[in-house]
């Protein structure tokens, strides 16, 4: 049986009339018989009796349009839910967030998505890059936005650079360093250094900078994958965090010298010859917004 047959059904027992439904479906009234009685014959029941020039649906047939009612309306709610994801309305996207890029867009993005797309799904990941990684390639992710120096080039993977901000030296406010008019990296070293793990290339940017005690093996005292453990730590304590500087606009950038100029590079990431859901292009748009340069 088709969608068109219960369509039919259901005119037919609205009207209880051959001719009226046939003028109602623009269809002549031998179509309209032929279909029934090939609904009929599928089924194997008959689903209206013959009262004078009127049907009547029997038992049976009260039964099955309650049934092609219900169908019929199920298939106009998923042609209606795929033109609302077509247009990016609704759906569902599985995103992953890196460290840096968690802390600053994770909130933002549940809150625009709250907001602009109350009848969308968004499931957020957080994760350091190879795990992401993984998970885009096993399907359990859509996307990701993640630190571009930290990714390993691959050619199954799709990368678009989404946002440049600069990396910096923090403390709170109030702490022994924040009111000197230099700093070095010899007086850094006397406090604990925070940082989630660093990149090989923003490992050479350090060592250029202020020479071999920079690399982070030596540098960094307190390391993990969450941002805003390490963030909270330095608000609380007298331990600086080299991050992004956007992650904490409350803590105070240390005056560097020679200045840091490093910045952190943010990559959109997606699996090559896979559709990503169409809801993604308006949550793209919005994280450029969120990491583009005060």
């Amino acid at each position: 049986m088709t969608l068109v047959q219960l369509r039919h059904l259901i005119e037919l027992a609205n009207t209880g009339s051959y001719s009226l439904a046939a003028t109602r479906l623009f269809l002549t009234q031998p179509a309209l018989s032929r279909s029934i009685a090939a609904l009929q014959d599928e089924l194997g029941q008959p689903l209206f009796d013959r009262v004078g020039r009127k049907v009547e649906l029997t038992a049976f047939g009260r039964q099955t349009v309650q049934r092609a009612r219900e169908l019929v309306e199920a298939a106009q709610d998923l042609v209606k839910n795929a033109k609302q994801v077509g247009r990016g309305e609704t759906g569902q996207v599985r995103l992953g967030l890196g460290s840096g890029a968690g802390a600053m867009l994770m909130t933002p993005l549940l809150l625009h998505m709250a907001q602009q797309y109350p009848q969308a799904q968004l499931d957020i990941a957080r994760g350091n890059t190879d795990l992401l990684v993984r998970a885009l390639r096993e399907r359990q992710l859509d996307v990701l936005v993640i630190d571009l120096r930290s990714l390993k080039p691959a050619s199954d993977l799709n990368v678009l650079q989404v946002g440049e901000l600069p990396g910096a030296f923090m403390c709170r406010k109030g702490h022994p360093l924040s009111k000197k008019k230099q700093v070095s990296l010899e007086m850094v070293r006397n406090y604990p250094v925070a940082s989630t793990p660093l990149s090989d290339e923003v490992a050479r940017v350090l060592i250029d900078r202020y020479g071999p005690e920079a690399h982070p093996e030596q540098l960094i005292t307190l390391r993990c994958e969450e941002i805003s453990s390490l963030l909270d730590v330095a608000r609380t304590s007298d331990a600086v965090v080299v991050a992004v500087r956007a992650v904490a606009p409350d803590l105070q950038e240390l005056r560097m010298h020679p200045p840091l100029n490093a910045t952190a590079r943010f990559a959109w990431v997606t699996l090559k010859n896979r559709s990503v859901p169409p809801l993604c292009d308006a949550l793209q748009s919005e994280v450029r917004k969120l990491l583009a340069p005060a």
